[in-house]
C-alpha cells in the first residue's frame, strides 16, 4: 500500500467501503491466477483524491463491457460488481475506470472523489 494524504471524503460509508471492498477483491481474485501482487494507493489533486488499485493479473482481453449490468468475465463471480461500482462512484460524484496497465501484466482500477480537506 502507498498511503496519501489524509483526507476526508464524504459521503455514504457503507457504498463507499462496499466500493474498495468491491475494487480490491477483483485486484486480487486477478492477481492469484498469476501469482502477482496488488498495489493501493492515492493522490490528491484540485480538489480530488485519486484511489487507484494495480494488479499483476493477467488483464483483460475486453473492457467494453465491463459496466453493463450482469456482465461477468468470470464463471463464478457477480455479475453486478463493476457496474454497482462504477454507480456508487457516480452517486459521490465521482468517476470509475479500469483499463489494462500499458506496457504491464494486470489492470489498473482509478476512482475519483471530491474531498474535504481537514
Amino acid at each position: 500500500m502507498r498511503p496519501g494524504p489524509e483526507v476526508i471524503l464524504r459521503g455514504d460509508d457503507v457504498q463507499l467501503e462496499q466500493l474498495l471492498i468491491n475494487l480490491v477483491r477483483n485486484a486480487v481474485d486477478a492477481s492469484l491466477e498469476t501469482g502477482g501482487g496488488v498495489e493501493v494507493g492515492w493522490t490528491q489533486t484540485n480538489g480530488k483524491v485519486d484511489v487507484w488499485i494495480k494488479d499483476e493479473g493477467p488483464g483483460l482481453a475486453n473492457t467494453a463491457n465491463l459496466f453493463v449490468p450482469f456482465f461477468t468475465t468470470r464463471r463464478r463471480a457477480p455479475a453486478s460488481g463493476w457496474f454497482l461500482s462504477r454507480q456508487i462512484a457516480e452517486a459521490h460524484g465521482g468517476t470509475l475506470r479500469l483499463e489494462n496497465r500499458p506496457g504491464l501484466r494486470g489492470c489498473e482500477a482509478l476512482m475519483s472523489l471530491r474531498f474535504d480537506r481537514q
